[in-house]
């Protein structure tokens, strides 16, 4: 469908008004009161179509931050013997605060705002305070941290751990050579979560991720089974 700009319209009516002659008040009048009603039907179909533009621009960007962390985890696999995602220290342990994909989908039904109190569960891909994509004031989502393999009072808090991890957002800007994707809203920003693996051999079970925009979480998001 093409939308006429509300711009167009009115260089279009007006070189009808240059191009006759002798024109009386009334057929003026006639003519601005359709230019007025074309500019006022126009911009809200011209806005609703920017939005959906947005809104298919911020989903394809998740598909880029999903297929860079399978990209992640099937190097890992290579690499470390074990797959992990971009922010987890080991494959068996969680990024954000979630351990059941179930909650993760249970909280996205009521996510729909960027500073909803459930932020506070989320990481930022690329990192908060990145200057190219600025997470909104007001939101809750966190960095992710680098766990060490041992805490300041001696404890091992990292077991086993790749020696090569880091934070989560360096992780991120790595696979996308330092430059964020930045989300297309005012209020957008993207964040993620992982649901950590668990046990060993045939009975294995792989990581799960799911990205978000935090625009609207319940709209925009994807989830990826590994």
């Amino acid at each position: 469908m093409h939308i006429l700009h509300p711009s167009n319209i009115y260089n279009t009516l007006k070189k009808k008004l240059i191009n006759r002659s002798g024109q009386s008040l009334a057929e003026f009048a006639v003519i601005t009161a359709m230019m007025a009603t074309f500019v006022t039907t126009a911009i809200p179909k011209f806005s609703e179509v920017m939005e959906f533009g947005k809104a298919n621009k911020s989903i394809d960007e998740l598909d880029k931050i999903l297929l860079q962390a399978k990209n992640f985890y099937e190097a890992t696999a290579a690499l470390e013997g074990r797959g992990r995602l971009p922010g987890q220290d080991k494959f068996d342990m969680e990024v954000g605060g979630y351990t059941d994909i179930e909650d993760v989908l249970t909280d996205l039904e009521t996510f729909t705002v960027y500073d909803h109190e459930l932020g506070e569960k989320w990481i930022s891909v690329f990192g908060t305070g990145h200057p190219l994509a600025l997470l909104p004031d007001g939101s809750l989502i966190e960095d992710d941290t680098r766990t060490p393999d041992v805490d300041e009072e001696g404890t091992i808090t990292c077991r086993n751990c790749p020696v090569a991890r880091e934070k989560g957002s360096d992780e991120w800007l790595e696979l996308f050579s330092q430059e964020p994707l930045v989300s297309p809203f005012q209020d957008g920003h993207y964040i993620y979560i992982v649901i950590p693996g668990s046990a060993s051999g045939d009975d294995v079970k792989a990581p799960q991720i799911c990205v978000a925009d935090i625009e609207n979480p319940n709209s925009f998001h994807k989830i990826m089974d590994l």
